[in-house]
């Protein structure tokens, strides 16, 4: 058994600060992630909503594409640096809780919009969603939450 010095204390202060010297970095990665995430989930929204016609077909490939190549992948990499963040800081406030539920909508509001895009390619008469406006209107609410919960936050 060995028994911990201070020289362990330095390397162990020396590598939190390493960590810390990237955390704006993650902040940045999150932030990202995020618009990556939300901007073409509103986009995908709008585009089922609009008119549905025969020659959209090709679009509503493009569709699915946006959603398994780019929301998609965006969403898991806003979750895991939102994640890593939140470990880093590791507290637990009302206003974390409030936000990890509105994004915990969100999120099924994701998985929502592609059964949608699925249902959109997979049909071969054009399909109208009828509850975009809803969908649309509650990630506004869900996104808007979110980022009101986050800028009033407390300060630490």
């Amino acid at each position: 058994m060995r028994i911990a010095t201070s020289a362990d204390s330095a390397v162990a202060q020396e590598g939190i600060v390493e960590w810390a010297d990237h955390l704006p970095w993650l902040k940045l990665l999150h932030i990202g992630a995020v618009v990556l995430w939300c901007g073409p989930l509103l986009y995908l929204v709008l585009a089922l909503a609009g008119p549905g016609d025969d020659e959209r077909l090709t679009q509503r490939r493009v569709l699915r594409l946006l959603y398994t190549s780019v929301a998609t992948p965006a969403a898991l990499l806003a979750i895991g640096s939102g994640t890593l963040i939140f470990l880093w800081h590791g507290l637990i406030a009302p206003w974390l809780l409030a936000k990890l539920a509105v994004v915990a909508g969100i999120v099924l509001m994701h998985a929502g919009v592609g059964l949608l895009v699925l249902r959109s390619e997979r049909a071969e008469a054009p399909v109208r969603c009828r509850g975009c406006t809803a969908l649309l209107g509650a990630l506004l609410a869900g996104m808007s939450a979110t980022a009101w919960l986050v800028l009033s936050k407390p300060a630490p």
